[in-house]
């Protein structure tokens, strides 16, 4: 059994903010395979549900981001599950916006819910997939992961939110190292273009010097 998280802040204030692209990757997942996010335990909405055969519990996490790790905890102590059948969906500053990335493990970064859940978990061995919300951040920090979007970010955000819930379902379906492997793809960077070569220089002609 595989239990998927994705972090955010409950309320309409935050439902479509930067902070949130656990919560709406969480959605996306329900949708695509009917399965209703809606009971209230473990201070955090559940379902249960099945993903390629595998069962697997989703979950929102209803104590607002910097608590997360309360809510994760009480769900791991009560299914009793491996570490390594954690999977954790946040929102990364450090990754530009619209792309996601897997890791098998690792530390909590800068991003205060997985730091709480890290620390409450005593440990950081669980699968994670990042959805990248950087790029132009300006002004105070809070206000940008939890401020308004514009309609043309929002759609490539959701986007990401498409991939990262086929990279969850990936590591249920296929485990973590394919799932890496399939959707940490590095972007292509641009290739420098070459200077145009100067032509060589022609060699003057030597004018022939004739002895009188």
């Amino acid at each position: 059994m595989y239990i998927i998280v994705g972090l955010g802040n409950p309320g309409k204030k935050y439902e479509n903010t930067r902070h949130n692209m656990g919560f709406l990757t969480i959605d996306r997942m329900a949708e695509e395979y009917g399965i209703s996010v809606d009971k209230i335990k473990f201070k955090a909405l559940v379902g249960e549900g099945r993903i390629a055969g595998q069962r697997v519990v989703l979950v929102k996490p209803q104590t607002y981001m910097n608590l997360s790790g309360q809510s994760v905890q009480e769900i791991m102590h009560f299914y009793k599950e491996d570490i390594e059948n954690l999977i954790v969906i946040y929102d990364d500053l450090d990754i530009t916006a619209g792309k996601i990335r897997v890791r098998k493990k690792g530390s909590a970064g800068t991003h205060n819910g997985m730091r709480n859940i890290v620390q409450m978990l005593a440990d950081d061995g669980f699968p994670r997939i990042r959805v990248g919300i950087g790029g132009e951040k300006k002004g105070d920090l809070i206000d940008f992961v939890i401020g308004g979007v514009s309609k043309s970010e929002m759609e490539l955000l959701r986007e990401a939110t498409v991939q990262a819930s086929k990279a969850a379902a990936a590591i249920v379906e296929k485990g973590i190292e394919k799932a890496m492997n399939e959707y940490n793809i590095k972007e292509k960077k641009p290739k420098k273009q070459k200077a145009p070569e100067e032509a060589p220089a022609e060699n003057p002609v030597e004018e022939e010097v004739k002895n009188d």
